[in-house]
């Protein structure tokens, strides 16, 4: 499995709660808490009505001149991932694992050998600290272990336990159907589509995260 959503973190999500709140996290100044519907296209059609919509009518009253078209499509992207992050991961929540937690796992099985907890990092778009936390965790509950470097005492090589490379083969496919369903609102081309677009905008992200970071 990648990463979750693709971004580095610094920090653990993981919460006993329901996860964070979708409300204020749009990106759109406003997009993620705002509800209503009704927002019309330039043609004077049925825009798409979800909250981005109506959110966009209104910068669009206040500023009309302001071209928005970033904002409906950053705006979107936001607002999905904060009620994918709100939902959890129905599957994981019942092993008692975070999203982030599985993505350690899933680069160890996939990879299929010993990691360094700055590979982990590599492979999982997380901080060095957000992955020492998590590794401490999944070391303590059986699933991980840790080997350190015969040359080097400091550095440590971490592995699946038997448990934990069970544990992944047997949330895999549970997983990918959790996700299936919930993209099931996207016809099977739709999501295609879908995913070549955001792998193109990936790519450009990914080739400019230096200057978009300056």
């Amino acid at each position: 499995m990648t990463a979750s959503n693709g971004q580095p973190d610094t920090g653990d999500e993981r919460t006993d709660g329901p996860g964070p709140t979708a409300e204020g996290t749009g990106g759109t100044g406003g997009t993620g808490g705002t509800s209503g519907t009704g927002a019309t296209d330039d043609t004077g059609g049925a825009a798409r009505a979800d909250t981005v919509a109506s959110v966009v009518a209104q910068w669009r009253a206040v500023h009309p001149g302001l071209d928005t078209g970033p904002m409906e499509v950053i705006g979107r992207i936001n607002r999905c991932a904060a009620l994918l992050q709100q939902a959890e991961d129905a599957p994981l929540r019942r092993a008692g694992l975070s999203r982030a937690e599985f993505d350690l796992l899933g680069a160890l099985r996939r990879t299929g050998h010993e990691l360094t907890p700055g590979e982990l990092a590599r492979e999982t778009f997380s901080s060095g600290a957000a992955v020492t936390k998590r590794l401490k965790r999944l070391t303590e509950t059986g699933l991980v272990e840790r080997r350190a470097d015969t040359r080097d005492r400091r550095v440590a090589h971490l592995r699946l336990t038997d448990a934990g490379r069970d544990l992944v083969d047997g949330l895999l496919p549970e997983q990918l159907a959790y996700e299936k369903a919930v993209l099931s609102a996207l016809a099977p081309e739709g999501q295609e589509e879908l995913s070549d677009l955001l792998a193109v905008l990936l790519n450009g992200l990914e080739g400019h995260s230096g200057a978009l970071r300056a």
